[in-house]
């Protein structure tokens, strides 16, 4: 039962209670009454809930009963419950864009106090749509085949966790982490809160159970450089970067580090944050997945002058694994969706100066101390002082670069727990008296309060009170001991306790480059800049650009549980696109009439790419499968060339219409 375009309008309008968030302010049975004396208007009803079952199946009977060829619902929010209307028309046999929804809560009730301007307003919206409503053409939504693999940002926990669920659903998966090596910052930890696990026995076989799995290709030391494409049919460019070692014919031997000219490791280590030394080849750590050696061109001989026994060349022998003259170089793969899995820094504790990091040598960020205290560390697992000491005394102040209207406001989540965590580990290694400085403990989580009131069992002191400053101890001498300072809020006194150590429970923050990412892979960002979801609450791993879902702290601080739970639930999403074998595209998208002037002004506005220009005709072309029906060319076309589906001239300036002789 569709309309043709001599039918007269037949329009069925309803008004939701929304429960009391609409009804509470605004009078609904007024509206509904007001809606029944439009021209065109037929029916007119108010109910208390329309998108539950009996609302729609109120519709659905209507529409075959009073032969309706138009509807509009006014409730709640359209990107709420658009879709459960538009099926309820499906149902009734009436082509679901002959549909027009009110916004009356989020855009009405919500922000008003007075009902009766409310109900006006009301009112006012209803009009605007029952003229707009009149204007809607039958439009069909298309479909378009989603290419079966899946390409992961970021190789941490949340990117291994999300890779391998998709894997084994049988998926082909890309994962792509710009670092030589799998792991991210988990693979720095040395326990895990609150059960105090192993974090590499944890980590270390999810991480080989990456490099082995057939359905996985692992590129490391590797970055994507271009999106292109929509959802579905995502066209990629990674860059490789060169390792100046093929990765199929290393084994990992190391037998190249050991016959280096440099006979003793001279260079900062970055994977142990610089406090250890490595070669100009070297393996970033020994689990490191792949198990392949890099070389430095920064540091290597041969690389920089080219006048390098290649010592390394000649005791790798008959696999040729180094290549000296190996360049960078670009893959591009075809993807029908992305999860975002790039994670987060921790906070630069020199923007606190008072803290003396970076100033005085014995303080030390924790990331610092977790690999001074791991067993692969570049101690050993023996946490000394910068003088070979043991501290027997040491302080740990949290809330560093969180929590802090000076630098970041938000909690980092993490900090208390793991702050808890190396006191315990502290005072486990070295007897030494353990001082957390807190602003408040926060122990959300399954077993993290028992693991709090464990520590406080264990008589490490707890003084609340935020640390104001940490100087030298004028009794000692350069390198002796520091004074911190601080309110005990508790005893409501100024205290300076004499430690030998300082560990600052630096913040989480999102990457520096996640605003370059961002447009890279078309997103929106928090005001704090970490990656924006969809819906808090029921899209919270889902982005505004359809088919690219964020795992882990890319989205925001959280531990590592919820890391795992949360690439779970992406893999889920991006499993559930990609098995459909389709996707549905909105047919509210632009088009250009053949007066089109081929000016080009609309080419760089379009965000999706979806404008071509075709020189035979001498005109644009959209691609109505890239087109996400934004109007930005709409808008911005000078000789009005451009329209797009259900937003003709003529629907909204009937809207305005509807609005103004309301009043």
């Amino acid at each position: 039962m569709q309309p043709t375009p001599h039918d007269p309008v037949r329009i069925g309008c309803y008004v939701c209670h929304c429960g009391t968030n609409i009804a509470g302010l605004v009078d609904v049975a007024d509206v509904a009454r007001f809606a029944g004396s439009l021209p065109g208007v037929v029916l007119a009803r108010h109910y208390k809930y329309m998108c539950s079952d009996p609302g729609q199946e109120l519709i659905v009977r209507d529409i075959l009963e009073h032969r309706l060829n138009r509807v509009v619902v006014a409730a709640c929010t359209p990107l709420l419950h658009e879709p459960t209307f538009r099926k309820a028309l499906t149902r009734a046999g009436l082509n679901p864009f002959f549909l027009q929804v009110v916004n009356l809560r989020e855009h009405d009730a919500w922000v008003h106090s007075d009902a009766a301007a409310a109900t006006q307003k009301a009112r006012e919206l209803v009009h605007a749509a029952v003229l707009r409503v009149v204007h809607h053409r039958p439009l069909e939504i298309r479909q378009v085949p989603v290419h079966r693999d899946v390409l992961v940002v970021g190789g941490g926990i949340a990117g291994i966790h999300a890779a391998l669920t998709l894997a084994n659903g049988g998926l082909k998966v890309y994962l792509v982490e710009k670092e030589a090596t799998l792991g991210g910052h988990m693979a720095r930890f040395d326990k895990t809160f609150p059960t105090l696990d192993c974090a590499a026995c944890v980590l270390t076989p999810k991480m080989a159970a990456v490099g082995a799995h057939p359905n996985i290709t692992l590129w490391t030391w590797s970055e994507v450089v271009k999106v292109e494409g929509t959802v579905g049919n995502y066209r990629v460019t990674v860059r490789r970067k060169p390792r100046y070692v093929i990765e199929d014919r290393c084994t990992g031997c190391q037998e190249c580090v050991d016959a280096c000219v440099y006979r003793e490791p001279r260079f900062p280590d970055e994977f142990n944050l610089g406090l250890g030394r490595r070669k100009p080849i070297y393996l970033p750590f020994p689990q490191a997945v792949p198990p392949v050696v890099l070389i430095d061109p920064a540091t290597c001989i041969e690389l920089k002058t080219g006048r390098c026994k290649k010592t390394c060349v000649e005791a790798c022998g008959d696999r040729r694994a180094i290549d000296f003259h190996m360049q960078e170089e670009l893959r591009e793969i075809t993807v029908g969706a992305i999860i975002m899995a790039t994670g987060f820094r921790i906070f630069d504790a020199r923007r606190t100066p008072y803290y003396g990091y970076g100033v005085f040598p014995n303080v030390y960020n924790a990331l610092e101390v977790e690999r001074l205290i791991n067993a692969a560390g570049p101690t050993g697992g023996e946490l000394i002082l910068r003088d070979g000491r043991k501290p027997r005394s040491v302080a740990i102040v949290h809330c560093v670069g969180s929590r802090d209207e000076h630098t970041n406001p938000w909690c980092s989540r993490v900090c208390c727990l793991y702050s808890l965590k190396l006191a315990h580990l502290i005072h486990e290694r070295t007897g030494a008296e353990v001082y957390n400085f807190y602003i408040d403990i926060r122990t959300p989580g399954k077993g993290m309060e028992e693991f709090y009131q464990r520590i406080q069992e264990e008589g490490l002191h707890l003084i609340r009170g935020k640390v104001a400053d940490v100087y030298p101890d004028p009794n000692d001498g350069p390198n002796g001991r520091l004074i911190v300072q601080a309110e005990d809020t508790l005893m409501n006194e100024v205290v300076k306790i004499p430690v030998d150590l300082v560990v600052l429970a630096v913040g989480l923050e999102p990457h520096p480059d996640a605003e370059n990412l961002r447009r890279l892979f078309n997103l929106s960002c928090s005001a704090e800049g970490w990656f924006l979801e969809r819906h808090p609450k029921l899209a919270p791993v889902n982005t505004f650009t359809d088919g690219i879902f964020l795992a882990g702290c890319c989205q925001g601080p959280k531990d590592i549980p919820d890391s795992v739970a949360q690439a779970g639930a992406a893999a889920a999403e991006a499993y559930a696109l990609i098995s459909r074998g389709h996707i549905e595209l909105e047919p509210n998208t632009a088009h250009i009439f053949d007066d089109c002037s081929g000016c080009k002004s609309c080419l760089p506005l379009c965000p999706y790419s979806a404008i071509t220009y075709d020189e035979d005709r001498r005109k644009a072309v959209i691609n109505e499968a890239l087109c996400k029906g934004c109007g930005t060319c709409v808008a911005a076309c000078p000789s009005g060339s451009i329209a797009q589906h259900l937003f003709e001239d003529e629907a909204i300036f009937s809207e305005l219409e509807g609005l103004l002789s309301a009043r």
